[in-house]
């Protein structure tokens, strides 16, 4: 009883996180509640948003007032654009939701960054300062809040890009404005999905929030199937593989030999599809339990025969909004815009100083800069350009987007890279259109390769810490070892390929798992769900891992 007591109290010792018993006691209570509000719309809302902003609360604590102000702000800028019959307006009004957003998500998530950038590039020294800390320590009388330090608010990425598509959408006119507050703040702040995605658009949730809920046999059990699945992603593949293996490598790549490395690079890329489709699968069961679809969040990532093919089958939520929100607006695969000729010049000039000098930065912009010019005088090299340069800043964005470190923006910008070399690349490759066996699977090879590789920049804590696996892969590959490595880490390795080999499993065959799932009765889906659970809580690792996308 008092455990229950501490899960549903305004205390942050009990986070609730899917991994942990704590969440399931709290979810078993607020469904039980909810199957007898469900057919109430307006109330079942209320009671969602109000579960909701405990769940935030408990994985939070006070950052919760960012997300009620952004909850706040797009739902009056919301009915101030559907309203205005100004055009002009109706941008300014758009302008600002997008400003507001993106000055509160960087505030928190880049102050860090583009300080070190400004000390470095003007050899200053300034130090972050959290003003809003010290604004409301002097409001409120108190000294409870650090003023030395800006902690990221949990989620605040996917929550502030699904306020900016609510805006825009309604700019769009896809969508009309809800009514009511409670259900925008059901929208922005629904917990399944609140703190690590998958992005929900407006304009596939909002209709769903009044409709009619009516849970199928279908749907309960292929909910179930996907928390199942979900589960066994985090906490038999992801954690195991990470807590027993990849962390101790990565901790200290020197201490490991080049082999071991990239094996544990391996391990990374079945850690962090694990970790995160494991997550966004378990989002999807749980508001589908409720009556609420979410959009696919992956689709086989490591089948892609391609970089572009990858994109699309990867962090589908992020990809397809930075397309429809970001790559389009500013041309898409047609035109350069003069924001793609600006944001190339800047950011060649501030990457080329960040990891030379100033005399090389300048020589690389003015590069950049003699480029831009003679495309005005080729077609020919415009078209090029122009096709190309908005995937470019599309990927440097994304990239950006997923950490405030010049290491993510390189990450980004070789996937970038990737991407653009296959475009050219198939117009010559002697294998595009085959359809033999071995020449998909030379193309998945590769493409999962080259993926797995760019994820060191990802995975590294820094560029030093990047440069010592690079040395001991080019230097110290050990080669006469490799086998006993494979021996001392069997059980790993043994979880690493059952792990790819039911990826790569037809989907046929993935189908027909989860049609005899659903078909079965409730006996045998408690069974299963026991069974699970003793084998996920039976390997779970001892210290505790956080999902990886809580800190984007």
């Amino acid at each position: 009883m008092n455990r229950l007591f501490d899960i549903f109290s305004f205390s942050e010792d009990f986070p609730l996180i899917f991994t942990q018993a704590n969440f399931w006691i709290f979810f078993a209570v607020i469904y039980f509640i909810y199957a007898t509000v469900y057919n109430k719309k307006s109330l079942r809302s209320a009671y969602l948003f109000a579960i909701s902003l405990l769940f935030y609360y408990k994985t939070s604590g006070l950052f919760i007032g960012i997300l009620l102000f952004s909850t706040v702000n797009d739902f009056f800028l919301g009915k101030a654009i559907y309203n205005s019959k100004s055009v002009i307006f109706q941008k300014i009004l758009v302008a600002i939701s997008v400003i507001v957003n993106l000055t509160t998500l960087c505030y928190f998530k880049y102050a860090y960054f583009f300080t070190d950038s400004y000390n470095y590039l003007f050899e200053t020294d300034y130090e972050v300062i959290n003003y809003l800390a010290q604004w409301t320590n002097t409001w409120s009388g108190t000294d409870y809040f650090t003023v030395d330090k800006i902690i990221l608010p949990v989620g605040i990425s996917f929550y502030t890009f699904q306020t900016i598509s609510y805006s825009v959408d309604i700019y769009r006119k896809q969508i009309e404005p809800l009514k009511s507050i409670i259900d925008f703040g059901f929208f922005v702040s629904f917990f399944p999905q609140l703190v690590a995605g998958p992005i929900v658009r407006a304009s596939d949730f909002v209709p769903q929030i009044r409709k009619d809920i009516n849970i199928t046999k279908e749907d309960f059990g292929n909910a179930t199937f996907m928390i199942l699945k979900g589960l066994i992603k985090k906490m038999l593949f992801a954690d195991y593989i990470a807590a027993n293996f990849m962390d101790r490598v990565f901790d200290v790549p020197e201490m490991f030999s080049g082999f071991t490395n990239i094996m544990a690079m391996f391990g990374y890329s079945l850690q962090i599809y694990g970790d995160f489709s494991g997550y966004t699968d378990i989002a999807i069961g749980l508001a589908l339990l409720m009556g609420y679809k979410l959009p696919v969040n992956f689709n086989s990532p490591y089948k892609a025969i391609h970089c572009g093919d990858f994109w699309r089958r990867w962090h589908i939520s992020l990809s397809s909004w930075l397309k429809d929100y970001l790559y389009i607006p500013i041309g898409g695969n047609r035109n350069g815009s003069v924001f793609s000729y600006v944001f190339i010049t800047v950011f060649t000039f501030l990457g080329a100083f960040a990891y030379a000098d100033f005399g090389i930065a300048i020589i690389a912009t003015a590069g950049a800069g003699l480029l831009l010019i003679v495309t005005l005088f080729s077609s020919k090299l415009a078209w090029h350009f122009n096709r190309n340069v908005n995937i470019m800043i599309t990927m440097l964005v994304g990239g950006l987007w997923h950490g405030a470190s010049w290491k993510f923006v390189i990450w980004g910008g070789l996937n970038g890279i990737g991407i653009v070399t296959y475009k050219y690349w198939r117009l010559i490759s002697p294998y595009e259109n085959s359809k033999a066996w071995y020449a998909i699977v030379w193309r998945i090879a590769l493409t999962f390769i080259f993926i797995t590789f760019t994820r060191v920049y990802f995975r590294g804590n820094s560029m030093d810490h990047i440069d010592r696996f690079y040395q001991q892969v080019m230097t110290n590959m050990d080669w006469q070892n490799a086998l006993l490595v494979l021996w001392e880490y069997r059980t790993v390795f043994i979880i690493m390929l059952i792990g790819y080999i039911t990826h790569w499993l037809p989907y046929k065959t993935k189908d027909w798992v989860l049609g005899q799932f659903i078909k079965s009765n409730m006996v045998i889906k408690a069974a299963v769900v026991i069974v699970v659970a003793m084998i996920c809580y039976q390997t779970y690792a001892a210290d505790f891992q956080p999902f990886i996308y809580f800190q984007f």
